[in-house]
């Protein structure tokens, strides 16, 4: 089996109980199919088999629907919550739910997002309004709700979903999509000062040349140019984020705020003459 076929195959994470006793939200958590597992998805299979109770959040109540019946086969507990998190109202909901139907909010994972194309010169304002509503005012607006209740109940963990395209300009022109991204950053350092004394930590995870749902209709050639010119060689997985979102979650991290760490094998380490070479492979 090759090294890309091999990020293919799901998988169950094993069981554990580092978020056990929590209360967790992940929005964007619909299945999207076996193909190219969601990043939300998979943290939310993962949060549940570590001993959450997941509130899956989507707009699409069937996707949300096949991720909580996976959880539920094996053992978990997941409950949806449909939710648009570009309104203000349906964020306040969310947040209320989750403390109505599990008794407190202790995780927030803000992973719903969508792309937005194009240069500054490609200016268009209905693109870009989308752009920074679902990648930056969604997550701004659902930590306006999930805060209070964290802080209520003497803390929790928000993870912001990023990309590396938010730290640096990437292979594609989508600058709404990169600012946006970018402000996800910036929001990650600043909630966690604000909120701190309230027990409330705030990071942030950027991933980089992951083959995910949002990445399922790239060719196998432009998933091993992308494979290749990472120092690991390798192709990330949205369990590799999830992952990475499990430690920021629990609380072996619990010291840890205010942090955008890139989740994309090494990329972000090198300068493009470093690893330009690796093409030829």
């Amino acid at each position: 089996m090759s090294r890309i076929e091999l990020t293919v195959s799901g998988g169950l994470p094993p069981q554990g109980d580092r978020l056990e006793g929590k209360a967790a939200v992940v929005t964007g958590a619909g299945s999207r199919g076996r193909a190219a597992l969601g990043i939300g998805y998979a943290t939310a299979v993962l949060f549940a088999r570590q001993g959450a109770r997941v509130v899956v959040a989507d707009l699409d109540e069937d996707r949300a629907e096949a991720t909580i019946k996976f959880i539920k086969e094996h053992g978990g507990e997941a409950s949806f919550v449909s939710a648009d998190i570009t309104r203000e109202e349906d964020c306040r909901e969310l947040a209320a739910a989750c403390v109505a139907r599990y008794g407190s909010l202790d995780i927030l994972v803000n992973n719903a997002g969508g792309i937005g194309g194009g240069r500054v010169t490609d200016y268009e304002e209905a693109l870009w309004n989308v752009a920074l509503d679902v990648n930056l005012k969604g997550p701004v607006m659902a930590c306006k709700y999930a805060v209070p209740h964290m802080a209520a109940g003497g803390g929790g963990s928000i993870v912001h979903i990023s990309s590396i395209d938010g730290l640096l300009a990437g292979a594609y022109i989508n600058v709404p999509y990169s600012v946006a991204k970018g402000g996800l950053a910036t929001l990650t350092r600043l909630m966690a000062v604000h909120h701190g004394r309230e027990g409330i930590r705030v990071n942030c995870l950027a991933p980089g040349h992951v083959h995910a749902s949002f990445t399922a209709e790239f060719s196998m050639e432009e998933r091993e140019r992308r494979r290749k010119i990472g120092p690991l060689g390798t192709e990330g997985t949205a369990w590799d984020v999830a992952y990475a979102a499990l430690y920021f979650a629990s609380d072996e991290a619990r010291w840890i705020s205010g942090i955008v760490m890139p989740v994309d094998g090494g990329l972000l380490a090198a300068t493009p003459l470093a690893v330009m070479g690796n093409l030829g492979e």
